[in-house]
């Protein structure tokens, strides 16, 4: 049996000042939030170990830049003859776009060939023998360039005009009268010359009455240009080189030229020029085709093609003098010169190739 002193001194054991206890409480808490802090505020050993950047190595590449665009292309026929034969067009001779010369056939009106020449007085009478005029002058330099002529261009149909127009009529196949039908020739003002004809009204079976133009001159190459929004016409300043696909896969070189603003749609038109004398497409101008407006993928060149040390953009610094530089793995800055940049990647010159540039990591 417990005595009332035992009982006396078991509770004054049990019992904790409360200085003692808050003092316990306050130790406690202040452990709880010193072991957060140091957790949260104090970087863990990885981020300790980890760079403000990253190295890149100095090596060759290229840099450049380019956009894709639509290049229309599109010939600009103007008339320059009239169908003088009536009857029934049984036959076409020339494509779009052929070129011809004189005595070149263009169609045929009831089994009769009518061809061209070069002369500025269109065919308006029958050439026979005794007739005078600007007309027979045109039909004597065209049998002489056939080579069935031999006399003077003097402009009159003597024996031996009449002559060579028989020459001539026996090699088309269609008889000798000696005298040239108004519907048999169309003088043209220049030859050679690429030409098309109205596909609406010279067709195989077609009546043709008489008077209608028929016949449009081509010039020697096809007008090309980019339309372009305003953006995309501060990147093509003149003289920047645009690569055009033919329509038969080949290459055409281009530069841009003189810009055409439409206030009305809010395009511009960015003219295209051969590079040197001569005309963009070359000997290939046939493939753009003679009717309607061509689309032609084509690159432009904003920045041309550079080869040399290439180190990534980010890696250039600039210092208080306005000197480039990059910075080595070891912290050394080595002056360089940038001779292009593009897409985030320049060529430099100053720096060797395989040395390590640091590259800021964000």
């Amino acid at each position: 049996m417990r005595r009332p002193d035992d009982v006396d001194v078991t509770l004054r054991r049990r019992r904790w000042p409360w200085w003692v206890v808050g003092g316990l409480l306050l130790a406690g808490a202040a452990g709880v939030v010193g072991w957060a802090a140091a957790s949260l505020l104090s970087p863990g050993e990885e981020a300790l170990a980890s760079p403000g950047f990253t190295t890149v190595e100095v090596a060759q590449g290229e840099v450049g830049s380019s956009i894709t665009l639509n290049t229309a292309a599109a010939w600009t026929p103007v008339p320059v003859g009239a169908n003088r034969a009536a009857g029934v067009v049984t036959s076409i001779a020339v494509a779009p776009g052929d070129e011809v010369t004189q005595g070149s056939a263009l169609y045929a009106v009831d089994l009769r060939p009518v061809v061209v020449a070069q002369g500025q007085t269109p065919a308006f009478r029958d050439v026979g023998q005794g007739v005078e005029g600007p007309d027979v002058a045109q039909l004597q330099t065209m049998l002489t360039a056939l080579g069935m002529f031999h006399g003077s261009v003097d402009g009159k149909a003597g024996a031996g005009t009449v002559s060579a127009v028989k020459a001539w009529q026996k090699s088309l196949g269609v008889a000798q009268s000696g005298v040239v039908g108004v519907g048999d020739v169309i003088f043209v003002p220049t030859l050679p010359t690429r030409v098309a004809l109205d596909d609406d009204v010279i067709v195989r079976g077609a009546m043709l009455s008489g008077g209608e133009d028929v016949v449009a001159g081509l010039p020697s190459a096809p007008v090309f240009a980019v339309p372009v929004t305003e953006g995309q016409a501060a990147m093509m300043p003149t003289g920047t080189r645009v690569e055009i696909t033919s329509p038969g896969g080949d290459t055409w070189v281009a530069v841009a030229g003189e810009q055409s603003p439409d206030p009305e749609t809010g395009t511009i038109t960015v003219a295209l020029d051969a590079p040197e004398s001569g005309v963009i497409c070359g000997d290939q101008c046939g493939q753009v085709p003679v009717t309607g407006q061509a689309l032609l993928s084509s690159k432009i060149v904003t920045v041309p093609t550079v080869a040399g040390l290439v180190v990534p953009s980010a890696a250039l610094v600039t210092g208080a003098d306005g000197q480039t530089a990059v910075v080595t793995e070891a912290g050394d800055r080595v002056p360089v010169s940038v001779v292009a940049s593009a897409r985030g990647m320049s060529v430099v010159e100053g720096v060797d190739a395989g040395v390590r540039v640091r590259v800021p990591a964000s």
